[in-house]
């Protein structure tokens, strides 16, 4: 028996002004010169899988790196969901862990976010202002959502969030192979590593334009039928 190589890839609609529509919102919000009163904010999520070893590893020394045992026993105590929010232009990046990847868990981490700062938002994202409302009383979910200006990406279009990149980047370096049995310690680490990132590299510079959109790929542009 003989396989075929596959990969998997963002495949985006055949003519769909819907994702032409919010593509090009997109990539005009990007395109706006940096304003510290009203920030661009993206944010993503993502599933962690916790893995806690059964035996305690031995320490790193000045002789020998840190010892595992060589059976790799370890326990699944289950999931946690990572939530990063990136300010392209400012060099500034976020992370809040959440036990669940809930509209809920969402929503307080925004309305968290926005307590912490005077700034107004404009947010890249896929959630909805409506759940503002399921979780807040409506006088409070008012006061939030007035200060945010929310863009979407359009479905098969998530590349388009500069924070998947960013998230990506932070998994790969910090949490993909690695042991990490519990919400406090996952908390640590990534914060540690977002912290470092801030200090150490430069703002996003975003270079695909509304007028590249239009040469690639021009197969979502619908025709025009006069």
């Amino acid at each position: 028996m003989s396989y075929r190589k596959m990969q998997y890839w963002v495949i985006p609609p055949e003519a769909d002004a819907e994702f032409v529509a919010h593509r090009e919102d997109v990539l005009e919000t990007y395109s706006k010169p940096y304003d510290c009163d009203v920030p661009v904010l993206c944010m993503d999520e993502q599933l962690v899988q916790l893995i806690k070893d059964t035996k305690v590893p031995i320490a790193a020394t000045k002789e020998h790196p840190r010892r595992v045992d060589y059976e790799y026993q370890y326990e699944r105590p289950g999931v946690a969901n990572v939530f990063m929010f990136t300010e392209p232009l400012s060099r500034c990046r976020e992370v809040m862990i959440r036990e669940k990847k809930t509209k809920v868990d969402w929503t307080i981490t925004m309305a968290n976010l926005i307590a912490a700062k005077s700034s107004w938002y404009e947010t890249i994202s896929t959630h909805t202002i409506g759940a503002f409302y399921e979780v807040f009383e409506p006088e409070r979910a008012r006061s939030l959502v007035r200060r945010i200006e929310f863009h979407y990406t359009p479905k098969h279009g998530c590349w388009l969030n500069i924070t998947e990149n960013a998230l990506s980047s932070m998994t790969r370096q910090c949490v993909a192979r690695r042991r990490i049995g519990n919400l406090t310690m996952l908390e640590s680490e990534t914060h540690a590593s977002v912290c470092d990132v801030n200090e150490t590299q430069r703002a996003v510079h975003w270079q695909m334009k509304i007028d590249d959109a239009w040469m690639k790929p021009t197969s979502v542009y619908p025709k025009i039928k006069l």
